[in-house]
């Protein structure tokens, strides 16, 4: 078993921890929020102030952050992980961030000694619970196969994506699929309701037919087809449309600079942009049904 430094525990990062300590590691944990750090410590956890200090004392240190500057900060800042963890400590940032972050970062730390996989999820809130996540790795091969058994034990489907920040590559094609999915299926749910077609008749020829997608047959935007959806929660979160946004932003981002074309995630991160601007960025994604709707 591994002596884990666990930075990061939000609505993700706290049941992934929570994972690794039902799988016998030890498990220290750093958080501004109380709260969290508190529930650690009731699952068998122990807490530290300090990412660096954490660092030091790891075998393994597993991010996971809001955002790329926060990655940079945390990792790269004089008294950060990279500056304090001992030359073979592996790495795993599992935050969702720009590619160039992730590769700025793994050079960093690869000029220190250390290990360096990016190793974003897929699976929400429920999926970091169940221990059932996807994580899309980038980073040596090495790396990814001292990580994988761990991995194992907060996720279900791992998958080497190739390179540094090859995960999130894959992480942000991923969700930028998903984000403009949703849209086409919430167009084609409300189109049918002003044509007289009833949801539940929708449902059962798109989700066998050609139309079928995951954004139907597992997340449907409307109550009643898929009685686990977030439809039949008043759209409560499990990914909230926020979240959604920045992905698509980053896939923008990422396009830009890779100079490539991508018109329907561009239009969907409009789209949800204006939806969140309406202030229902705390709500799950699939609420953009609401705002098609209009």
């Amino acid at each position: 078993m591994s002596r884990i430094g666990f930075i990061g525990l939000g609505n993700m990062g706290l049941p992934m921890a929570q994972n690794l300590l039902k799988a016998g590691h030890q498990v220290e944990g750093v958080d501004i929020n109380p709260d969290a750090v508190a529930k650690l410590k009731a699952a068998g956890g122990t807490t530290i102030d300090m990412a660096g200090v954490a660092a030091a004392r790891a075998d393994v240190v597993i991010t996971m952050l809001p955002a790329g500057s926060h990655v940079r900060d945390v990792y790269l800042s004089p008294g950060g992980i990279v500056e304090s963890a001992n030359p073979g400590t592996l790495l795993i940032d599992c935050s969702t961030i720009d590619v160039t972050s992730a590769r700025e970062v793994a050079k960093a730390a690869e000029a220190r000694g250390l290990m360096m996989l990016d190793a974003p999820v897929s699976g929400g809130v429920g999926g970091a619970t169940a221990g059932t996540l996807t994580f899309m790795v980038g980073g040596p091969a090495q790396a990814f196969a001292r990580a994988e058994h761990i991995l194992q034990q907060m996720g279900k489907t791992i998958v080497h994506a190739g390179g540094a920040g090859n995960g999130q590559a894959a992480k942000i094609c991923n969700n930028m699929i998903l984000g403009i999915s949703m849209i086409a299926v919430s167009e084609a749910f409300v189109l049918a309701e002003q044509l007289g077609l009833e949801h539940q008749k929708l449902f059962d020829i798109a989700s066998k037919s050609s139309g079928q997608c995951w954004a139907m047959t597992s997340y449907c935007p409307v109550p009643g087809p898929v009685p686990t959806s977030p439809a039949n929660r008043d759209y409560a979160a499990g990914f909230t449309a926020a979240m959604m946004l920045k992905d698509l932003k980053l896939s923008q981002d990422a396009a830009k600079a890779a100079g490539a074309v991508t018109e329907m995630g561009a239009n969907a991160a409009n789209i949800y942009s204006r939806y969140v601007d309406s202030g229902e960025g705390s709500r799950d994604f699939s609420g953009i049904i609401r705002f098609v709707r209009g």
